[in-house]
């Protein structure tokens, strides 16, 4: 083993995952920069750190010194402390500060930051609010090496790390030890996977109650994440015993234990749900059952009189199916609209509106999705506004608005229903009166909703409620071969790829990815942007199957954001840079920022020195720390699961046999009717094919359509 000191000059490489950095120091005895490769946590430019390993030899990059063991101390010269300060380790101070400070205090600088902060009121361009941040932030940061220390000897990156902190600050390293499963449960990003490794490199018992536990609920939301409500007990079994590599009986056991305690419920011999599922799912069924056996106070109205009248007085002919709709609104307690593009569902709806309105009801609409809401309120001209919003969300009182505290209101009409999952729906029907008209809005063929459940599909296929389906296409959306090809795609037929250049839906054939690519950038940055005169990041949007191989979201967004931003204001988090300018989507909901899973945004600013990172998402600009960006993910392109619920002028879409495993109809026919004004189809016919004759879409795990049917058995 050999030894090696000096200063820090360099960061050249740092994997934020996995905590493995290349740095380069400056060391007594070498005329060069010496070449130090390993795992060193939170490591910093300017820092003197004494360092256990061993000399080795890169064909590649020459010879290099490999870390086993390092310590950090604090700089001594004036030019070290400059460098060590000025590197962002500390929030609120940057390059120009730290400058401003080393001149002030000399080698005294960071004694004084240690003992006397308040002396910083000494140094130009330096208040009281900066001081108590850079106080604050020395602190953190002393607490936060010490935490990382302890967590890097039990294999955790440097990213966790930061979060770990501070998610529990102070008694992070008491809590990890006492229970490193805990991660998983109260850490975003952090899943059974990561947690299980640390608290084997602690020593923990494989066949641990705790470890067999944390495993199980662990494979409970796995099924959660792929749209299950529950797992069959056997799946459930066997997945569990595979991940834990560990037996069935030993799993077997555990969850009887968490049977008993009410960890976990079972029905119907074999469902076994998690708790929040399993009261969502009983309790949408209950809650449609009670407002369905209230009378509705609109039914004693005559539907045709009240119809006949919206018609002469806003000049428009409804058709049959409309009409019927209309009728059947007036006198149901609850109803699913559904259709497919040009169909009607917006002039139905909209009828609808209008006729409660004449009825004097107050009508309240509402939609899953910021984008979705604002959709509905430029085509009804009626305010619309998020479930979670409607409902009064907020992250420390839960929803203002439940069955103690109802939603006033006559006529309650919901748009894009098929992307509401099981748990929202619940929360949405508890703040619903028994008096209130329930109106659900929705495409039933799209893709379900991304959280747990198939709540559209479920209600309409369990005939408890009454379900109207527009199938006529009308005349002016016929011209469309977007809208006409849509309804192919969902009848198992080829769609009319040959269209004239005054199209709306092209199909570029390409079998090689690499050029599949170039073509998506091409298409981004210069062909249709000249064309059709469009702002190439706000217009158009990529949709992909997939967010892995070469064609994926992840590599794509790359490829566009160096053709498409030229800015050099950026951060680094994750292995992915920021840029100021750049196109985002937020990936994960956060009500304290009232920002949602799928809001897309613009960054607008980065600041550095402070570590914060602005987006705008629509009219409201929020603040992110760096260590937040895992809850934003690049929006060039994004998958066509992400989209739902939006419109895009111009939509790109690469499918190729790569994505087999995701090609399904339901999918094809979610991305081409997202498409407002053109859509282009670069990739295989084969995979359109595929997609196409795949009308197996995967089932979800639910017993919604069982509970509705076996509550309206019984009226």
């Amino acid at each position: 083993m050999e030894y090696l000191s000096g200063v820090v000059e360099r960061i050249t490489f740092i994997n934020e995952e996995n905590g493995f950095c290349v740095i380069k120091i400056k060391s007594k005895g070498f005329s060069e920069l010496v070449t130090v490769v390993g795992n060193m946590a939170s490591v910093n430019v300017g820092a003197v750190v004494s360092l256990k390993g061993e000399w080795k030899y890169n064909s590649k990059y020459g010879k290099q010194f490999c870390v086993y063991s390092y310590k950090e101390t604090m700089p001594a010269t004036i030019a070290g402390i400059e460098k060590y300060l000025g590197s962002g380790l500390i929030k609120g101070i940057g390059p120009v500060n730290a400058k401003r400070i080393v001149k002030v205090f000399g080698e005294d600088t960071i004694r004084v930051i240690e003992d006397e902060p308040e002396r910083l009121i000494e140094v130009d361009g330096i208040g009281p609010k900066r001081i108590e941040m850079i106080r604050k932030a020395w602190q953190d940061q002393k607490e936060i090496k010490n935490v990382m220390l302890f967590l890097q000897s039990h294999g955790v990156s440097t990213a966790y790390a930061v979060k770990i902190f501070k998610t529990y600050g102070s008694d992070s390293i008491e809590i990890v030890k006492d229970n490193p499963y805990r991660l998983a449960d109260d850490i975003w990003g952090i899943g059974f996977k990561t947690a299980d490794r640390i608290a084997q490199a602690m020593g923990y018992d494989r066949e641990s109650y705790q470890r067999i536990r944390s495993g199980i609920i662990y494979v409970l939301n796995e099924f959660a994440n792929d749209g299950h409500c529950f797992a069959r007990r056997t799946d459930l079994i066997k997945r569990s015993s595979e991940i834990l590599e560990i037996g069935e009986e030993d799993i077997e056991s555990a969850i009887k234990n968490m049977l008993e305690d009410k960890t976990v419920i079972m029905e119907y011999d074999d469902a076994i749900y998690l708790p929040p599922f399993y009261h969502s799912e009983v309790g949408v069924a209950r809650r449609i059952a009670e407002i369905v056996r209230t009378k509705s106070k609109y039914c004693s109205y005559n539907p045709s009189e009240v119809i006949q009248s919206i018609q002469e007085e806003c000049r428009i002919q409804y058709d049959d199916v409309q009409v019927e709709a209309i009728k059947k609104a007036i006198t149901s307690k609850f109803m699913v609209l559904t259709g497919g593009p040009g169909t009607g569902k917006t002039t139905t709806t909209m009828a609808i509106i209008k006729v409660f309105e004449k009825l004097k009801a107050n009508v309240m609409l509402a939609a899953p999705t910021g984008r979705a809401a604002k959709r509905m309120s430029e085509a009804t001209g009626r305010n619309a506004q998020t479930v979670h919003r409607l409902l009064k969300y907020s992250p420390l009182e839960g929803y203002k608005n439940n069955e103690e505290n109802p939603l006033d209101c006559d006529v309650l009409i919901i748009d894009e229903t098929s992307m509401i999952d099981i748990i929202l729906m619940y929360n949405l029907l508890k703040a619903v009166s028994n008096d209130t008209v329930v109106i659900l809005v929705g495409d039933v063929d799209q893709l379900p909703s991304v959280g747990p459940g198939n709540v559209l599909k479920d209600i309409i296929d369990s005939g408890a409620v009454t379900v109207v389906k527009l199938n006529r296409i009308f005349r002016q959306a016929m011209g469309s071969a977007i809208i006409m090809n849509a309804h192919k795609i969902n009848h198992g037929e080829f769609p009319v790829l040959k269209g004239g250049k005054n199209s709306d839906f092209f199909f570029i054939e390409e079998e090689d990815p690499e050029k599949i690519v170039e073509l998506v950038r091409q298409l981004c940055k210069e062909r249709l942007p000249k064309y059709y005169g469009v702002d190439p990041v706000n217009q158009i949007q990529v949709l992909c199957p997939m967010l892995k191989g070469a064609v994926g979201a992840h590599n794509l967004n790359a490829v566009l954001q160096e053709a498409l931003n030229p800015s050099d204001i950026s951060v680094k988090y994750g292995g992915i840079f920021y840029k100021v300018n750049d196109k985002v989507m937020q990936i994960k909901n956060n009500y304290d920022k009232n920002v949602f899973n799928g809001d897309i945004g613009r960054i607008t600013n980065i600041d550095r020195e402070e570590k914060v990172v602005y987006i705008k998402f629509d009219e409201n600009e929020v603040e992110y720390d760096v260590t937040e960006l895992d809850e934003v993910a690049l929006a060039y392109a994004i998958t066509v699961h992400k989209s739902q619920g939006s419109e895009y002028s111009i939509v790109i879409a690469p499918f190729t046999m790569r994505h087999y495993m995701m090609l399904q109809r339901n999918l094809l026919y979610t991305c081409v009717t997202r498409a407002k004004k053109v859509i282009v189809l670069v990739g295989s016919k084969k995979a359109l094919g595929y997609c196409i004759k795949n009308s197996k879409s995967i089932d979800r795990n639910t017993m919604l359509v069982l509970r509705l049917k076996e509550l309206f058995s019984t009226t």
